[in-house]
This record gives structure tokens, sequence and C-alpha cells, in this order.
């Protein structure tokens, strides 16, 4: 499975939402895309591949075919960024003869799974020099920080279910105090930087551990950030493995999903729009009429049946690990999927038998949303909602089933590769 190697070795370098874009930056450079800047003129050519960061946490790369007479658009969505705590501007406390660097929740995160564990931080810090503001990753690789549990002695009913307060209970703890501790002089030193010239970070925690592979036959990956990243990863596989003579192949990979993508880097900015409208003014097509043609695929991971908790998988639609990937439906659209885009990725899955499943909420449970909505929002396709499969959503380690990888990786290959363009209420195929 030389994408599962692929994405273990992704998923552990990809430890801020920064780094990220950068490992996707990185791979896209080494296969001939060129960068191009949102504040500068594009000079586009058919038949090349580009891509556009925003934030350096969000990134759309697209590749170009020859002029069409029917333009239209396959559209992948996905995201950077999964639950964690961000590192506060002014973050060191010092309390008895402890440091402590504090922080604040991002996202819904499982709390009690990080605690007591080997952290650190990574992200980046803007400094100054004589030409202006800059930016540089950061990641210390080392361990680092501890979030500390109360024993149990102290907390005797900590086993019958704890709430944590993010202000006393989630701190971690960085040192032994230290009263002429700087800790911009401490981002500097690691960085090669020089005191003076740190202004700001955004700094985020991480577990100090890697994906691997585990169970009896090898089939299960439990890894850091698989929400969202082991289908950031997997789709991306497929768009530099794809080639479309007919079809814009674009994909998307956003920031801040997890606190509700409202920003400038996030699905629901103008972010896609943008990229979109200056790629149909390039082929002189109307923005309108390729929309109408063209398809949005929101890759995001879903729930898997939970062998513990069987009662929270809706009748009639356990999802299993390793079963294939999941198309998402949810009656009040929290989810895109409706009975023509579903057919679409049925018929693309048929082509190599790939396996395919549905998920549902249970009726009486609310579920999450997505970035297909989201996007829609700003400039509206025809849209479905798949993801990974996984146990453990939002704990500080997830798990997936290892095959999945691979069913993904070719399913959106052939969504990329296969040309085809909405007409109406019919998906015609070329």
């Amino acid at each position: 499975m030389e994408h599962l190697q692929q994405l273990i070795s992704d998923l552990s370098n990809s430890h801020s939402c920064f780094h990220v874009i950068a490992n996707l930056e990185e791979k896209l450079l080494s296969q001939g895309f060129t960068p191009l800047m949102e504040g500068t003129s594009w000079r586009l050519e058919e038949g090349k591949g580009y891509f556009v960061k925003r934030n350096d946490s969000s990134l759309i790369a697209f590749a170009l075919p020859k002029k069409s007479d029917a333009l239209s658009f396959h559209i992948t969505a996905t995201h950077s960024d999964s639950p964690t705590f961000k590192i506060k501007p002014n973050p060191i406390r010092v309390n008895g003869r402890f440091l402590s660097l504090m922080t604040e929740p991002y996202g819904g995160g499982i709390y009690h799974t990080w605690m007591d564990r080997a952290l650190s931080f990574a992200g980046r810090i803007l400094y100054s020099d004589e030409s202006g503001v800059h930016s540089k990753l950061i990641d210390v690789d080392r361990d680092l920080l501890d979030i500390p549990s109360l024993c149990i002695h102290f907390d005797r009913g900590v086993n019958q279910g704890k709430e944590f307060n993010a202000a006393k209970d989630l701190i971690p703890l960085f040192g032994t105090a230290d009263p002429d501790f700087d800790f911009n002089a401490f981002l500097a030193k690691e960085a090669g930087l020089e005191r003076k010239e740190i202004l700001s970070h955004d700094l985020f925690l991480y577990v100090r551990e890697n994906a691997r592979v585990l169970g009896k036959d090898s089939e299960f990956l439990l890894s850091p950030r698989e929400d969202d990243l082991s289908s950031a990863y997997s789709s991306f596989y497929a768009f530099l493995e794809s080639e479309n003579k007919e079809n814009v192949c674009l994909y998307c990979c956003f920031d801040n999903e997890e606190v509700g993508s409202l920003t400038r880097q996030g699905a629901n900015s103008t972010f896609l729009k943008d990229v979109y409208s200056r790629i149909c003014a390039f082929y002189g097509y109307g923005k309108e009429e390729a929309a109408a043609r063209s398809f949005l695929l929101s890759i995001d991971n879903g729930h898997a049946y939970h062998p513990n908790y069987p009662e929270f998988s809706a009748e009639g639609h356990h999802v299993s690990l390793n079963e294939g990937v999941l198309i998402k439906y949810n009656a009040n659209q929290s989810y895109t999927t409706d009975g023509l885009s579903a057919a679409l990725l049925r018929l693309l899955a048929k082509k190599e038998n790939l396996p395919l499943q549905e998920f549902t909420n249970r009726s009486d449970l609310r579920g999450g949303s997505t970035l297909g909505n989201l996007s829609n929002g700003e400039i509206s396709f025809l849209s479905a909602d798949i993801g990974l499969p996984q146990l453990a959503m939002h704990s500080c380690n997830e798990i997936l089933g290892c095959k999945d990888v691979e069913t993904m990786v070719s399913l959106c290959r052939l969504y990329y590769s296969t040309p085809f363009f909405v007409s109406s209420g019919d998906i015609k195929i070329r």
C-alpha cells in the first residue's frame, strides 16, 4: 500500500496547519506546478498546473485543460486544521516552582486524551527585518510539555466522569520556574532569530506520537490529526496522479473548519470563489454557466460503527473500517449529498469495483457539518460529502482502516480523471 506509507510519513510531519500547507507546496513544486500570488495578475497557460496559498494555512491547486467549449470544474475540498490547543500571546505563568504555558482550546477536542502525554508545539513566528514583516515555520522537535492529570487520591470520582475547565485543568507544564525566562527569546533561539525580531506567533500543541499501523493483521492506522489530514492527503495524491484533458481539476485545503470556517482562509470565505472566477475569466467563460456544469466533492472524515457503543449508529447504516469510503447523508443538509450526486459516486466506484458505504446519523442525534455546504454559500455547485470512516474522532489519537486509504485515493483519482459535466438533472460522461 504505497499511498498508506506516504500518508504515514505525511501525518508524522504535519504538526500544524502551516506545516500541512508547506508539505503540499513542496510536493506541488516537485511536480512542476507554478506558484501564484493573489495580489498579482495571473498569466495562465492551458495544460499547466498552478497553486495559490492564503495565510500560509490554506491552499488551492488546479490543473488546466486545453480550451473547452463547455468548461466545468472537478473540485475537492478538505481542511488542514485539527482540534488542539493554541498558545496565548503572553503565555507564561509561574505557579509555585513551576513554569506553565497558557493555552486556549482550538476546536472541539476530547480533552482527557491530551493528558499525561509528551507534547510540543509547532506553527509560525512573525518577525521583522529592514524590509518588513515575515513568517517562519517552527516545530520544537523534542518532548517539551505535559498536561498532568490530578491523582485519583484527590479526585475519587474521576472514573465516574469529569468535566474539564480549560483555564485550570488543561494547562501544560513547561518547566521549573525561572524569573528571567523570556518566551520570545526561547522562540527566537529555536527559530534561529534575534529576540528583538520576534513580533507575534500562531503556535499549536501537538502530541509527540507518530502514525503507526496496528491490529492482528496490521489493518488499522492509529495517528494524531487523521481528521481531516488522512482525507486531505489521500485526495491530494489522487489529484497529482490524475489527468483530465477536458475539465479543470481543482484541489482545496482550507483552514479553520474545526472552528466554523468563518475566516478569510476558511471554506466559508471567498477563497474558492476568487480562484474559480479568475480561471473562468482566463477561458472567457461565464462563472454561472461553468458552476452549473461543475461538481464539488467535500471530503471530511466520518464516524464508523463503534464496537463499545453500537447504540450510536443508525440502524441499517453500520459503517465499518476497511469496508470502503463512506457517503454522508443528512435530511437537513448538514451534508450536501443528494440522489444525483450520490449516483455519480456509485457510477465511478463501479468502474474499479470500489467499496462504498452509506452514513447517516441516528435520527435523534445531531451530527456535525462540514465543508460542502459552507463552500456553496459563496458559489454553488452540485455536491456530495464523503470521508474516511474512523473511530475516536477529535481525540488526540484517532483510528481508521488501512484499506480505506487506498480506496479513497482510487475514488478521487477516478473523480478527477473522468470527463463529465452536470446538465440540469443529469450528469453526462464524455
